[in-house]
């Protein structure tokens, strides 16, 4: 998981929040501990620390007082919400200008789209719900 180009901190709570997406890490349930984390990718746990307690701060995950850090109520929701917009904003919106300059209309772009997606395999009317690609924080850290 550990990528040089980003820094620790973020690829853990990126790892996390993946994980609450794709349902590997029900709401109310556990996240492991910074202690696992650290020990888990051989990082100081105040790196681990500064990952989770960012997902604290926007209100995704929430403290139990001696017992440890759980998922909020809602937050798959939030993220969801959250990376929609983002990925409106990095790729929907680039891709719009670039096939606009091409003079590729709305309706051959959603064809080219959905060409490429049968050719990956992916059914048309089957592009909701996130995949486990066998990378969850939990099964790893835990195991």
């Amino acid at each position: 998981m550990i990528d040089d180009g980003k820094p620790i901190f973020v690829q853990i709570a990126e790892q996390i929040e993946n994980d609450i997406i794709d349902r590997v890490i029900a709401e109310e349930s556990p996240v492991p501990s910074t202690n696992e984390f650290a020990a888990f990718y051989r990082i100081n746990p105040a790196t681990a620390g500064r990952g989770v307690n960012r997902l604290v701060d926007d209100g995704i995950l929430y403290k139990k007082r001696g017992i440890g850090m759980f998922v909020a109520t809602g937050a798959r929701d939030r993220l969801l919400a959250r990376r929609t917009e983002e990925f409106r904003t990095h790729y929907v919106r680039p891709l719009l200008a670039e096939a606009a300059k091409l003079d590729i209309s709305p309706a051959q772009l959603v064809a080219l789209i959905q060409t490429d997606a049968a050719e990956a395999g992916i059914p048309a009317n089957e592009y909701s719900g996130a995949q486990q690609n066998g990378t969850s924080t939990k099964a790893t850290v835990t195991s």
